[in-house]
């Protein structure tokens, strides 16, 4: 946009030793919506010639195409050398090369539960001092991210470990817009207004809903979003916290009351295509399939971002489908709670240059260059949300700009005995006819047995 700031990239490219001609860059530095004002004002406090920072994660194909078209830019800025890996066994990876002595800088985990596991150890490097209050102060819901990248070090000291950088957004309900629109049904605002909405539906003579919770031998997984969304709309944050840890038993009656919230939905034959005795069974790859029949056989699925992927081929977004925020209950006073995951970065092996770039990836450029090529949201409000590749990036990373908390898959954090079991099956057993209290008991049962 302005030359003047294309000059400076070029210059202090230059006198930085960059080993890379700007030629190759996607985006010529000074054009376009980016914050370019971050890169140049990164680039000039360095001098990185010579160096090296190693990063490893489980980005690859061509995810790993866009990182390190990302890292590119850094390359030009300092003068340094960034050599990333990913890997489709990061997890086995990143443990084994660190207790060896052979670890990269940097590792971006693709979860929290890992890096925490590897903090307790003593396997991280706590980021810098003041890393913290810039991620509050920075950050959409900042002190959520800030929670979320802290751990307990070997002494139990806690530390910030993680800075978050690519984030999925799970709180979403997909819709036809053309059926909306035909029936002139109103997108809901409140969990209120959805209820009503649902019902309206049935009195119209329509399936509100589409739920399949089939997935093979993870069977039972979409509903474990569901009740973690419910969680986080029936009660605060902090008891979230505490029944991802255990801290709260998973019979407690508030864990209880949110599965039976999930139940308002798919245990009602009215509500949900086929009715409820179909939701265990119903592939979740299938499931959204009503939304596109003529007329619509349902008209809602709630599915975190990727669901696209599972969507007809001819099926156009902003046409054919569109999305929602899953709304939170307007008389509960809890805001606006967003349920997702995230990757993040957390130094394994100290350096200046690794310290550079994590410097680096503070700057909202950092973000943004993944943002234009696309499978990117980020929660950094110092962004250009015009530099997102598409109007549902864009929307969705404004539901993560807007979001007052944010929370990790529950599953996700739990041991995996439960979170990627007990929690699975109890669903399925939930859905299938088996009391919700009595699911919660035996799930926590099963969690008592293995601590």
């Amino acid at each position: 946009m302005k030359t003047s700031l294309y000059a400076s990239a070029a210059v202090l490219a230059l006198t930085a030793g960059a080993a890379h001609s700007a030629a190759h860059l996607p985006f010529n530095p000074g054009e376009g919506d980016f914050s370019w004002d971050s890169y140049t004002s990164f680039a000039d406090q360095y001098d990185l010639s010579g160096a090296t920072v190693e990063i490893t994660g489980a980005w690859t194909g061509n995810e790993k195409e866009k990182v390190d078209k990302v890292f590119d830019y850094f390359e030009e800025a300092t003068g340094a050398t960034v050599n990333y890996s990913g890997s489709d066994s990061f997890e086995q990876d990143i443990v084994i090369s660190t207790r060896a002595g052979s670890a990269p800088n940097l590792a971006a985990f693709p979860q929290p539960g890992l890096a925490a596991d590897m903090a307790s150890q003593g396997l991280l490097t706590p980021l810098a001092e003041g890393t913290a209050d810039w991620v509050a102060e920075n950050y959409a819901a900042g002190q959520s991210w800030v929670d979320l990248g802290t751990y307990a070090d070997p002494d139990g000291n806690e530390n910030l470990y993680g800075l978050f950088y690519r984030v999925d957004v799970k709180s979403l309900v997909w819709y036809n817009p053309i059926a909306f629109d035909e029936m002139g049904y109103e997108i809901p605002e409140t969990m209120e207004e959805l209820k009503e909405l649902t019902d309206q539906i049935v009195d119209d003579g329509g399936t509100p809903w589409c739920i399949g919770l089939g997935s093979g031998a993870a069977t039972g997984w979409p509903a474990t979003d569901w009740v973690e969304e419910m969680m986080l709309r029936t009660q605060p944050p902090e008891v979230y916290d505490q029944w991802v840890t255990n801290e709260i038993s998973f019979d407690d009656p508030r864990v209880v009351a949110a599965m039976e919230e999930f139940g308002y939905f798919a245990l009602n034959d009215d509500y949900v295509q086929g009715g409820a005795e179909t939701v265990a069974t119903t592939d979740f790859r299938d499931s959204p399939a009503g939304l596109f029949t003529i007329p619509a056989e349902c008209y809602m699925h709630r599915q975190a971002s990727f669901i696209p992927a599972f969507f007809p081929e001819d099926v156009v977004a902003g046409e054919d489908v569109d999305f929602f925020y899953f709304p939170a209950y307007e008389e509960k006073d809890l805001g606006k709670p967003v349920l997702g995951a995230g990757a993040l970065f957390a130094i394994t092996n100290p350096s200046e240059a690794t310290t550079a770039m994590i410097e680096f990836l503070k700057t909202p450029i950092a973000h943004e260059l993944w943002m234009a090529q696309g499978g990117f949201l980020t929660a950094h409000g110092g962004v250009n949300l015009d530099t997102y590749a598409d109007d549902s990036l864009r929307a969705q990373g404004q539901i993560l700009q807007d979001a007052s908390t944010f929370r990790f898959d529950g599953s996700d954090l739990m041991p995996s005995e439960i979170g990627a079991g007990a929690f699975w099956s109890g669903m399925v057993d939930y859905v299938t006819g088996t009391p919700a209290a009595e699911v919660a008991a035996t799930i926590q049962e099963r969690w008592d047995s293995i601590q």
